[in-house]
């Protein structure tokens, strides 16, 4: 797991208050929303300003593109890499 994956979870972890996982619990290539971690829209808001504030990533909620960004932890990590990178 690479540095800024790791980050990341830890974020989701802490943005969203999820007491009883760990880094190590979540897969990298699960599904965040409805399956998987099972978060729901309220989770995505919130994560979404969690990452506008560390990292200035903006993106239109309501766009297919940020659905595919967020479905992942690995789809997040190459979103955030990729913004971090200015591509």
């Amino acid at each position: 797991m690479n540095a800024l994956e790791q980050e990341l979870k830890q974020l989701i972890i802490d943005t969203l208050d999820l007491e009883d996982i760990s880094v190590t619990d979540i897969d990298s290539n699960e599904a965040l929303f409805v399956e998987g971690l099972g978060l729901d829209s309220i989770d995505a808001l919130e994560l979404g300003l969690a990452l506008q504030k560390r990292y200035g990533i903006k993106g239109d909620a309501e766009s297919e593109q940020i659905k595919e960004h967020f479905a992942s932890v690995h789809n997040l990590t190459l979103f955030v890499d990729a913004n971090r990178r200015g591509e």
